[in-house]
């Protein structure tokens, strides 16, 4: 997934000593990008308020989208580093390429990760026989220093790992460990990622590890997460120290959860790019415009992205809150 910001801002992210040990209930406003040609996305991170949960420090949500009569998600080749990127479906497929080769279309409930490490490309599009809507997920999470020049991959798992809480509750993990359920997904920090659906009148409560912090994403339905009720689109910062989360829905809901533990390194994003300096971005950004590092995506019809100039301003550290 690429952030199509023509003026993306530099952001400076991770760091412990903001994180507040005592569990909290911090609602972050969307706000609405144009993705490609014909999506509009809510991007809940990085946020005016918070810039990650855990290493996890990108979120998208888009759709339901009613796409019949239109080309649906088109995202050029553009490149990243030093993150993975994880699409995730709750309707619709999308088609994804890379410059390793890979070609595979993601259904609903199946995760499509890529480890961009030192250097990918790829794109991603609705196929063109789709589904009529398209509604999902996409989330990056920052790699640590020591892997961050790793050598890039590809992974699609049709068959994860779910469990069941009772009383109405059933959760899919995606990434990371869960109650005992654990994905196959490569991970490389300890966190977790898990869509967890809500049957009407459920009143349950999750099990947490009081060492991670976590963010509910609304995807459906209404849901209550420790006693705050959300829309659809909306992400609710839950802190640290949990080792339980109340649930509660009145009408069939549906939650992605994320967490991990604190994101300890100072990083420095911008555009499709995490690094951990102003030089590690600026590299990358010359080598995309020059044709190297990052390969090539086939299949596309269509040109690559190009790079958006890099702000007037020194890239600097922000720290992780505004």
């Amino acid at each position: 997934m690429s952030n199509l910001d023509v003026k993306p801002a530099a952001t400076e992210c991770g760091g412990r000593e903001d994180v507040s040990a005592a569990p909290v209930r911090e609602l972050l406003a969307a706000r609405t990008v144009a993705l490609g040609e014909s999506t509009e996305v809510r991007r809940l991170l990085p946020n005016l308020g918070r810039r990650m949960v855990g290493a996890w420090c990108f979120i998208d949500h888009y759709g339901p989208d009613d796409i019949a009569r239109q080309p649906g998600m088109q995202v050029p080749p553009h490149p990243h580093i030093g993150l993975q990127t994880v699409s995730w479906l709750h309707e619709g497929e999308v088609l994804h390429r890379d410059s390793l080769g890979s070609e595979q279309t993601v259904r609903p409930r199946e995760l499509g990760l890529m480890t961009s490490g030192r250097a990918i490309a790829h794109s991603e599009e609705s196929p063109r026989e789709h589904a009529r809507s398209l509604h999902g997920a996409q989330l990056w999470v920052a790699l640590p220093d020591a892997d961050r020049h790793c050598a890039p991959a590809f992974e699609h798992h049709a068959g994860l790992p779910e469990i069941s809480g009772g009383n109405g509750l059933r959760a899919t993990v995606i990434l990371g460990e869960l109650d005992g359920a654990r994905s196959p997904g490569t991970t490389y920090s300890p966190l977790v990622g898990a869509d967890v659906d809500l049957a009407a009148g459920t009143r349950a409560r999750l099990p947490l590890q009081p060492d991670f912090e976590y963010a509910a994403l609304t995807m459906s339905g209404a849901a209550e997460v420790d006693g705050v009720r959300l829309a659809p689109g909306s992400l609710l910062y839950l802190g640290a120290g949990r080792s339980a989360l109340p649930l509660a829905a009145d009408t069939p809901s549906s939650l992605v959860l994320l967490g991990g533990e604190p994101f300890e390194e100072h990083l420095l994003m911008w555009w499709n790019f995490v690094g951990r300096s102003a030089d590690d971005i600026r590299r990358a950004r010359e080598d995309w415009h020059k044709g190297d590092r990052f390969g090539e995506v086939h299949g596309y019809n269509g040109e690559r992205l190009t790079a958006p100039a890099l702000p007037s301003t020194p890239l600097k550290p922000r720290g992780r809150e505004r």
